[in-house]
């Protein structure tokens, strides 16, 4: 078999399967040479780093390109995608209440050192949303400021709306080249996912984790409720279809990759890549799966609302229903506001340990067993919130 012929079986084969034969790698090389596999990390850093390096290119691109080439209609298909990504974001906050109710934890609260950049207040979130907001457009490509560089795709993409046609279809072919380019980096998932695992069991293993297995058990049961029982209930009243094939596929080709990367800004060329295949009207999800990295995040909702109970439970502070649907709601909108890399939404839980008259240094021990658990906690994390958008925008861009 001549050797292009192997590169394009490889290139056209199921990512999927090469990702699972990536982890096994890479679970093989941790256990029988973790030095080895410590140098493997290197792999699996620079494939989070090129999905990072294309990600804010391609959101400006693609939103100013989607925006200035739309159709009339697909303007109007915003509104129900981004209700979607609000209500199942609250939802999880409400589930992670009542499974909390049920099955109560504590934690082992000791003096730790962390870092204390957590905001103090609702009110410096906002701030800070509205800071980013305005944000200059080189800056925020610099930063990976998602919320500027998408209020700098929509005003381009609004502007060069009406601009000659010329214009327009240069966008639109820069905005193909650079998804060409995106789906190069794609394709090489299976290396990278295989040095993350073999470099991340060879330097933590999961060992640490025996001790926190409560409130693991927890925060995973969670995610995984939202992803099988509350996200297919929103997508069926808004479809009245079996919504499981289009959440096991995006659930097997979305968070298989975001588990591995923790980072939803980083997993959005692998979305935009996942609508494509499924056939969704590019004009709208080329906006919904960039806005869904940023506001879509029921994962960290959970996370935000299990460990701060945890922590109430801890110190023996009496939760009624008020306060808990009161904490529901402000871990919605914490989440909302958490950067889409990894252990975002951990530097949030201060905020609504707040609620509850719990100080900001108990606040951080909270974070710091955050960050112990985080290996498996970011990364189901991610994989709900990332696959999530792929999940509502299907629900509503389908073509036809």
């Amino acid at each position: 078999m001549s050797t292009p012929t192997i590169i394009n079986r490889i290139t056209s084969g199921s990512l999927v399967l090469q990702i699972g034969i990536g982890v096994i790698l890479g679970v093989t090389l941790a256990l029988i040479a973790p030095e080895a596999a410590r140098s493997a990390m290197l792999l699996g850093t620079l494939f989070v780093s090129a999905l990072k390096a294309v990600a804010p290119v391609l959101v400006l691109v693609l939103v100013a390109s989607a925006i200035a080439n739309r159709k009339a209609s697909h303007a109007v298909q915003m509104r129900p995608i981004v209700i979607m990504y609000l209500v199942g974001t609250v939802a999880a906050a409400l589930l992670a209440v009542v499974v909390s109710t049920l099955f109560p934890t504590t934690l082992a609260l000791q003096v730790t050192e962390v870092s204390q950049n957590a905001p103090q207040g609702i009110a410096e979130v906002l701030g800070t949303l509205l800071r980013k907001l305005v944000d200059n457009p080189i800056n925020a490509l610099l930063t990976a400021n998602y919320i500027g560089i998408l209020v700098w795709g929509v005003l381009l993409g609004v502007f060069l709306h009406h601009a000659a046609e010329t214009t327009r279809t240069a966008l639109h072919d820069l905005s193909d080249a650079i998804t060409k380019i995106v789906r190069v980096v794609v394709r090489l998932a299976p290396v990278g996912i295989f040095g993350l695992v073999a470099g991340n069991l060879a330097e933590g293993g999961l060992g640490v984790l025996g001790s926190y297995a409560r409130i693991l058990t927890v925060l995973l049961g969670c995610m995984i409720a939202v992803a099988l029982v509350a996200n297919p209930l929103i997508v069926w009243v808004k479809t009245r279809r079996n919504p499981y094939p289009l959440v096991f596929t995006a659930l097997r080709e979305s968070g298989t990759v975001a588990f591995f990367t923790r980072s939803s800004a980083a997993n959005i060329p692998v979305n935009l890549s996942l609508c494509e295949r499924l056939d969704l009207e590019e004009d709208t999800y080329a906006v919904s799966i960039p806005l869904g990295a940023t506001i879509n995040m029921g994962g960290a909702a959970i996370t935000i609302t299990v460990l701060t109970l945890a922590a109430v439970n801890t110190l023996g502070i009496s939760v009624d229903i008020l306060t808990a649907l009161l904490l529901s709601v402000v871990a919605a909108l914490s989440a909302c506001g958490a950067s889409g890399v990894p252990g975002g939404s951990l530097l949030l839980i201060p905020l609504a340990c707040s609620l509850f008259g719990i100080s900001n240094d108990v606040a951080m021990q909270v974070v710091a067993v955050g960050f112990v658990i985080s290996i498996l906690q970011d990364s189901a994390e991610t994989a709900l919130n990332s696959s999530t958008d792929v999940v509502f925008t299907a629900a509503v861009a389908q073509k036809g």
